[in-house]
């Protein structure tokens, strides 16, 4: 018997997959507990349709998030803070600092989309990376500079 999975059956394949399974463990288990569907002709064109469907949306969501990268590279990233002598900051810049700048200059992201691969807790250059989709990262550098402390 074939069948088209409905979800993701473990050893047995993921959703939307066609599978061939033992008769009785389609009708017995995976059918009443809607974990499956019979792979007729009707369900293989309900299937092919929602693929289609499926792929044209997923298509447009990668073009908005591409473009939202786009925007996003062209951003320049620039701190100025705090700094002792030394250059350590009494601070430190994060993932909010940077979706905040990143928003102020139009690009609309999420702080739980920026990952930063090291703390940027001295002044210096640093990258994070901007994960908008799984197919979609872009690398952001920044830059933070000491603020210039006038002496009374």
């Amino acid at each position: 018997m074939e069948v088209i999975l409905r979800q993701d059956v473990a050893n047995l394949g993921y959703k939307d997959d066609i599978v061939k399974v033992r008769d009785g463990y389609g009708r017995n288990y995976l059918i009443p507990n809607h974990l499956a569907i019979v792979a007729n002709e009707a369900n293989r064109k309900v299937l092919a349709e929602e693929q289609r469907q499926r792929a044209h949306k997923l298509e447009k969501i990668l073009k908005d998030m591409q473009a939202i990268a786009d925007a996003a590279a062209q951003v320049e990233l620039l701190f100025v803070m705090k700094a002792s002598k030394e250059g350590k900051l009494y601070g430190s810049v994060t993932t909010k600092e940077l979706a905040e700048k990143l928003n102020a200059a139009g690009v609309q992201v999420d702080r739980k989309q920026i990952a930063l691969k090291d703390p940027a807790k001295e002044v210096g250059e640093y990258k994070a990376v901007l994960k908008l989709h799984k197919e979609v990262n872009v690398e952001l550098p920044f830059r933070v500079i000491a603020e210039e402390v006038e002496n009374a």
